[in-house]
């Protein structure tokens, strides 16, 4: 006679639970700048799990190291286009500025980091310790101790810092500032500004390659993107995208190396560049506006934060189609991607 408690480990086993295993679950983070929230998704059923209330614009997002927290930037400053005169906007809410720590497994707003006025991007260093933060109305970069919260540097860059991004190695930081049209490499061990790169109008957002070759550098203004060598720090070339409403703003590389995608705003469509050839290779048509990307670890699935229409495009690299839209907040600005949650 078989006991069926000793079948129980092979129903467990068929379930995907116990025996030391748990289901994979992963999950898409979307920030909405003009909600001010959080937005949730199941990367497998592309359903809305939770709406996460955060506070005022939050934009930059990062996943920890550890895959235990999410960070978000927030900011208290008024909205503001390019071109706006700074001097009639309402004043800013200094107290809502800061970087907000959530729990992956509970989707709780655990704390507020006091990172320096007005942050929008950032980057985590790979042991989870540090955040290199734009302070984009303050024109400086933040270093900030994960673990106490201390702003341990203010790093004087270039006027408005947007992007952020660490090279693969973790020594050197990029830090693009839209109104001087360049990018500041800072140095993460001294925190010196070791070179300023000229790259064209208006850069929005880094990629490096994953082998830290190369870096990629949006530029609104130029509809192009600029190639930079990132271990000289010197201008290469820069890449025409073409079309008169391409404007260049979040850029992601491809796990593998294998293409660097670019998203072009009101143009309304990813293009996809190659890096061996170092030009364009094809273009999806995403959603209006797309802004934020983020690409899945095992490089197939691309997403898109989409802000005029309030959604998340799902993209089929393979396919280069556009496979699902998902609702999203108001203003979808940031993507992160969480492969495996814990506690879930």
């Amino acid at each position: 006679m078989i006991r069926l408690w000793r079948l129980l480990p092979v129903f467990l086993a068929l379930l995907g639970v116990g025996c030391g295993s748990r289901p994979h679950a992963a999950r898409v983070y979307v920030t909405n700048e003009a909600s001010g929230d959080l937005t949730v998704i199941d990367a497998a059923s592309h359903a809305v799990l939770a709406t996460v209330p955060l506070g005022k614009r939050p934009r930059g997002i990062q996943v920890s190291p550890d895959k235990k927290s999410l960070y978000v930037a927030l900011s208290g400053s008024p909205f503001a286009g390019p071109g706006v005169d700074r001097d009639k906007l309402p004043p800013p809410d200094r107290g809502a500025d800061g970087v907000g720590v959530i729990d992956a497994a509970s989707d709780r707003l655990l704390r507020m980091l006091r990172v320096g006025p007005d942050p929008e991007q950032f980057a985590v260093s790979a042991d989870g310790a540090r955040l290199y933060v734009s302070n984009e109305d303050a024109a400086q970069a933040s270093v900030v101790n994960l673990a106490s919260g201390a702003v341990l540097r203010a790093i004087a860059v270039g006027e408005e810092p947007e992007g952020v991004t660490l090279r693969p190695d973790g020594r050197v930081v990029y830090v693009t500032s839209e109104s001087d049209g360049a990018v500041a490499v800072i140095d993460t061990a001294s925190y010196a500004v070791l070179a300023t790169i000229p790259v064209g109008h208006r850069p929005r957002s880094v990629a490096f390659l994953p082998d830290g070759s190369r870096a990629y550098v949006s530029l609104e203004s130029d509809g192009a993107v600029a190639v930079i060598d990132a271990l000289r720090h010197q201008m290469l070339r820069t890449i025409r995208l073409g079309g008169e409403e391409v404007r260049p703003m979040g850029v992601a590389a491809a796990p593998d190396g294998s293409a660097v995608y670019v998203t072009t705003g009101s143009f309304g469509s990813v293009f996809i560049l190659d890096p061996a050839k170092n030009e364009p290779v094809g273009s999806i048509a995403v959603g209006k506006r797309p802004w934020g990307l983020a690409v899945s670890a095992d490089g197939k699935t691309l997403y898109t934060a989409n802000g005029p229409s309030n959604d998340v495009s799902v993209v089929d690299l393979a396919a280069r189609r556009v496979i699902k839209k998902i609702p999203a907040g108001d203003r979808p600005w940031g993507v992160a991607i969480l492969e495996e949650p814990p506690g879930r």
